[in-house]
């Protein structure tokens, strides 16, 4: 009778962790926005911890929204090419890169582009802010496929719209909860909010996105979002991911202090 009582009242057993593959170590960046000087301090602090931690198969991914709003876009665009090139780095499509792309369409595509952080990529590629203030939207239309370079426009539409490893799913804006991860729409990915930041229930995948900008990394369960408003905040973050781990990296700066990283134990 008493093994009877103790097996009905003993805790069950937990669930276990979401976890990436065995072996691996994921390092996840959330919306940099042309902020270069933060991203420049968290590759160093992302170099330096991976240097200083039992080797792993080391991943960076990049949760979108390179460009915009930020002041080097364009620096950001390259720094990211160079890192590729010596690293295993893959970038996630923003909705500020579709709309980068798309305004090179019709100028009223670029015109809402600019509006929404693009003047500043635009400036970003050598064009003088007195250059900029003196052109008519049209003029400025007709400069675009000169000014930007075709291998960045091309890089750009190369970005990938969702990652999985392991337990996780990492995507850009998040996905619709009513769809099998296999039926997700690219306008999901890249814009999505209420539908899926409302959502409570489990998700086929612990979904890491960005797109969202939160005060501090926000841990749902469901979904973690790591966009913590780096063009506005000062603050870009990183989650890293090991085993059943997690861990953030964080580049700060403060009213225009000095560039500090911190680093959290659990996200």
């Amino acid at each position: 009778m008493f093994k009877a009582l103790r097996k009905i009242f003993s805790p069950s057993p937990q669930a276990p962790l979401p976890a990436v593959p065995a072996g691996t170590r994921y390092y996840v960046i959330g919306d940099i926005h042309g902020r270069l000087d933060l991203y420049n301090a968290l590759i160093g602090a992302i170099e330096e911890d991976d240097a200083t931690r039992p080797d792993q198969d080391t991943h960076i991914i990049l949760l979108g929204d390179l460009v915009d709003r930020g002041p080097d876009s364009a620096g950001v665009i390259a720094a990211t090419r160079a890192w590729q090139a010596k690293r295993s780095v893959r970038v996630l499509a923003g909705n500020h890169e579709e709309m980068f792309l798309n305004s090179f369409k019709k100028p009223e595509i670029l015109r809402h582009f600019l509006k929404h952080g693009g003047r500043e990529t635009v400036l970003s590629y050598g064009l003088s802010r007195k250059q900029f203030n003196a052109m008519n939207l049209d003029e400025l239309f007709a400069l675009m496929p000169q000014l930007i370079p075709q291998a960045d426009l091309d890089y750009m539409r190369s970005f990938e719209e969702m990652i999985i490893a392991g337990d996780y799913l990492f995507v850009h804006a998040g996905i619709d909860p009513a769809l099998p991860l296999d039926q997700q729409k690219r306008s999901d990915m890249l814009w999505i909010r209420d539908r899926f930041l409302d959502h409570e229930g489990p998700l086929d995948k612990v979904v890491v996105h960005g797109h969202t900008i939160f005060n501090k990394v926000m841990d749902c369960g469901n979904r973690i979002g790591i966009d913590t408003g780096a063009f506005r905040s000062g603050v870009l973050t990183a989650l890293v991911l090991e085993d059943d781990q997690r861990r953030i990296l964080q580049a700060s700066q403060i009213d225009s202090g000095p560039i500090e990283v911190f680093q959290g134990e659990r996200a």
